[in-house]
């Protein structure tokens, strides 16, 4: 799961370091707060994206998985679901 650019990643570790250490300049305060919502923001998108494409069945192959997850996956076309078929 790559969420951003290493290099952005080791800046967040960076100023994390520092913060701890020497403390944070205003400006430095700001890229950390940008940095780290990009960061969460990467890693909502690839959890929404895995979710998306989870598929539930129970023992005996039934799909059973929740209506407002077949809406998505139907909007997105996901595992055969369409939008022309409701009770995909």
């Amino acid at each position: 799961m790559n969420l951003m650019e290493p290099k952005k990643i080791a800046r967040i570790n960076e100023l994390a370091k520092k913060k701890k250490t020497a403390g944070l300049t205003p400006e430095e305060k700001v890229e950390q707060a940008k940095l780290r919502e990009e960061y969460i923001e990467g890693y909502r998108r690839s959890v929404r994206h895995h979710i998306e494409g989870i598929k539930i069945v129970d023992e005996a192959g039934n799909d059973i998985t929740p209506e407002k997850l077949r809406q998505v996956q139907r909007e997105k076309g996901l595992h055969g679901r369409s939008l022309d078929d409701p009770n995909s």
